[in-house]
């Protein structure tokens, strides 16, 4: 009989297995595929790259270069392959999709304490089931399953469009030109404002309708929810549209010149450091570069850094603040344990991280010890940190990047930040593996 059950072969499901396995503790992992294909699944393979062959930056100065040393730290099986059959791709990590998850595949059936079963499962363990279980089928997790889920957590807590506005690095906006009040207010308020003229704006809907968008995939249905509209969407109702929506400039005196702008984009902080800032309303459907192009137009973010852009697709996931412990238990159940993108990450490399740790922590606790919480100053802590202390009503799912870890306390020059970042983390990462 296994130790632990783990749903879904994906690099989450995957990465928790062979953490598991290489503790001593036997897993039964399920897959449903080649009984049933999820609409993004063409392979048999586990670990099957989907989208994107990229799994971004392998600069170690960078946030998710940084969680990727993290993990090779870790031991991570995914980071070891991913190595093995990367293909040339600059500094980025890219592999050869096909080989990367045939690799993965041959690793997790060929290690005598994981039990491959290709079967779906539709419902979460009962009570008397007192195994750990790690749920990590991914952003597709079937009606069935979902259902389940949902009576566990509560349907208030889970997601199935994720709807994401950018998110700006404070540290490139454009403070003489924007100002700061809330709507109303007379004196300084929470929102950063960026003013527009008319002759602005005029400029931007013209940029904006223009754009190039990222085609829905076949099984997604352009079925937006009506409060969170991509904004280029929005302007195709009319062209003054925006001015009555995320654009309203009513109550918004700007003191500088003691007039109302034409046009006012929103930025709120994402973070009680205030080191980053959301676009308000700006969920989008444009493409990377486009985005970068067209809402550079707005005053104030001409410099502006993305540390995460916009997007709208389909995906499920929890509210994770609500749902989870630091220890990626589920509150209302600590021996079910979420991973990848279904907890509430954003990306291939965040969701393989929650899947490690999920591994670790549930064959801790299948072997009676105390389950564990990454430092907050890693990579993999500042994630958690996210999914577990983020405003709960507020809540989107999130890659890695600096914004997400503590305060530095001290000012530096930009370019010797991530050095500095990476350098504490991994001394921080190398105590805590020491103290395991």
């Amino acid at each position: 009989m296994a130790d632990i059950h783990i749903i879904g072969g994906g690099l989450a499901g995957c990465e928790a297995a062979w953490q598991a396995a290489e503790r001593g503790v036997s897993v039964r992992l399920h897959e449903m595929r080649p009984r049933r294909f999820s609409p993004a699944h063409e392979s048999e393979d586990l670990a099957e790259l989907v989208c994107s062959n990229s799994l971004r930056s392998n600069d170690p100065g960078s946030a998710v270069g940084l969680l990727k040393e993290e993990m090779r730290r870790l031991s991570s099986l995914l980071m070891r392959v991913a190595d093995e059959t990367s293909v040339p791709a600059g500094k980025a990590l890219a592999v050869d999709r096909r080989k990367f998850a045939a690799r993965v595949t041959e690793a997790v059936t060929a290690h005598p304490r994981i039990h491959l079963v290709r079967e779906e499962v539709t419902e979460l363990p009962g009570p008397a089931d007192n195994r750990p279980v790690i749920l990590a089928t991914g952003p597709l997790t079937s009606p069935a399953m979902t259902a389940s889920l949902t009576a566990l957590t509560g349907s208030d807590n889970l997601a199935f469009y994720d709807a994401i506005a950018p998110i700006i690095d404070a540290a490139s906006l454009d403070m003489g030109i924007i100002f700061r009040r809330s709507r109303w207010d007379d004196g300084p308020g929470d929102y950063l404002n960026c003013p527009m003229t008319g002759e602005q704006y005029r400029l931007f809907i013209r940029e904006l309708a223009g754009a190039d968008r990222v085609p829905l995939r076949d099984f997604e249905q352009p079925r937006y929810f009506e409060g969170c509209l991509p904004i280029e969407v929005m302007l195709e109702r009319g062209e003054q549209t925006l001015l009555f929506g995320p654009m309203k400039p009513v109550g918004l005196v700007d003191p500088r010149t003691g007039a109302t702008p034409f046009a006012v984009v929103q930025l709120r902080a994402e973070n009680r450091e205030m080191t980053m800032y959301n676009m308000v309303g700006f969920q989008t459907k444009l493409t990377y570069a486009e985005q970068k192009r067209v809402f550079r137009l707005i005053p104030g973010l001409e410099r502006a850094e993305f540390v995460r852009l916009g997007s709208i697709h389909r995906n499920t996931f929890v509210c994770a603040p609500r749902v989870l412990r630091p220890s990626l238990q589920t509150k209302e159940n600590p021996r079910l344990f979420l991973a990848g993108q279904l907890s509430g990450v954003e990306g291939y490399v965040e969701s393989t991280a929650m899947g490690l740790l999920a591994g670790i922590n549930a064959a801790r606790l299948a072997r009676e010890q105390e389950v564990v919480v990454p430092p907050a100053e890693t990579a993999h802590g500042a994630l958690v940190r996210h999914l577990t202390g983020s405003e709960p009503d507020r809540f989107q799912p999130s890659n890695i990047n600096f914004g997400l870890f503590p305060a530095l306390g001290r000012k530096m020059r930009k370019r010797d930040r991530g050095t500095y970042r990476a350098a504490l983390a991994l001394k921080s990462l190398a105590a805590w593996l020491e103290n395991l």
